[in-house]
């Protein structure tokens, strides 16, 4: 097995040198069932899972394993099994908040991806604005964003959709494709390359699973249909895996999401609203909020036509989520401060009582 199809490279290999793997061989984690991951090593594909000490650094470090990680294996002789002792430092990180919590949590999609599709269906689940949360995951993630509309068959207008969403994505390439019909496959051919690591992400029934299969030429992902009343689907896919295709390269295939909460902002909201960030530079105070204040550039902007106002709604919307998410996390991590603290004061009264009871 050749580890350099799963995108193993000469900046890889400068950061194993620079780790103790002594009796570990590299490997990459390419599907995850919870406890237990999928990996591949040089000698094939096998089960693997943390060894004791892994798993309570990443515990103390509040993260975990993802598909797409690089690991450290220590393989088990006779077996279909190995340990994983590390990870290489990730180049990236798509992840979002985790769903269904009172607190900020971190829930990691894929790691090491060079190009994520956001995958948008031409039915009712075409979204500008969702598409617009997705792309601040993308750029915070420091991945390389690329828009599908899939299902174009099922579009009469494609080419308005697409010029809609290109306003909405500036500078991000807006492709409109249709596996069924085998419409824009090229195009998607042009990103898959040897080395290069892939993923797509999107609502449930959008297509995802589809586009892996007619990408690949095979059906090595199961699908399922949508209900016709809401274009909805259900997750058929259920896990993170990743995939070797046969032009080179390989793809992530994830899981459908009924909502994305983004789960902090690394200057992906500047990127993903360039155009207002820009015309907000030329409000008339600096700490304008772009809310009906004397002088505002973006609202000026909207009633010219120059800003779509639904954009910038969804502009200020978010902004105000994510700061109200930044605040709850300070808080939540002053509490574990606070708790730590005060563990290691009643640990200092405790050694000192300990002390004198000695001395005495």
């Amino acid at each position: 097995m050749n580890i350099q199809n799963y995108g193993w490279n000469s900046r890889l290999e400068e950061q194993w040198s620079n780790v103790d793997h002594t009796d570990h061989v590299p490997g990459r984690i390419i599907a995850d069932f919870g406890q237990k991951v999928r990996m591949i090593t040089a000698s094939g594909e096998i089960w693997g899972a943390c060894s004791g000490r892994l798993r309570s650094e990443l515990i103390n470090r509040g993260t975990g394993l993802a598909v797409g990680d690089w690991i450290q294996v220590q393989l088990l002789p006779n077996e279909d099994k190995g340990i994983i002792h590390g990870v290489l430092p990730r180049q990236t990180c798509i992840s979002r908040q985790s769903a269904g919590v009172s607190t900020v949590e971190e829930q990691i999609i894929a790691a090491n991806v060079d190009i994520l599709f956001l995958v948008s269906a031409l039915n009712d689940d075409y979204n500008v604005r969702r598409m617009e949360r997705y792309l601040i995951m993308a750029w915070n993630s420091g991945v390389s964003p690329v828009i599908l509309l899939s299902k174009s068959d099922l579009c009469e207008n494609v080419k308005l959709k697409v010029a809609e969403m290109e306003l909405a994505a500036p500078g991000v390439p807006v492709h409109a494709v249709s596996a069924s019909n085998d419409l824009g496959k090229s195009l998607l051919d042009a990103y898959i390359k040897p080395g290069v690591t892939l993923a797509l992400v999107g609502s449930s029934g959008c297509g995802k699973s589809t586009i892996v299969n007619w990408l690949s030429g095979s059906n090595i992902q199961h699908t399922q249909g949508v209900r016709e009343d809401d274009s909805r689907g259900r997750h058929t896919t259920t896990h993170r895996e990743l995939f070797l295709l046969p032009q080179g390269g390989v793809m992530v295939d994830t899981p459908g999401m009924r909502e994305l909460r983004l789960y902090e902002d690394e200057g992906g909201l500047a990127l993903a609203f360039a155009d207002i960030e820009c015309i907000g530079k030329r409000c008339r105070f600096a700490d304008c909020k772009h809310e009906g204040e004397v002088g505002c550039a973006i609202e000026e902007s909207i009633r010219t036509g120059e800003l779509d106002q639904k954009r910038v709604l969804n502009y200020r919307k978010t902004q105000k989520e994510l700061a109200f998410q930044a605040r709850k996390e300070a808080r939540s991590h002053a509490r574990v401060t606070g708790s730590k603290s005060k563990e290691r004061e009643r640990s200092q009264v405790r050694n000192k009582w300990k002390k004198d009871i000695e001395i005495d």
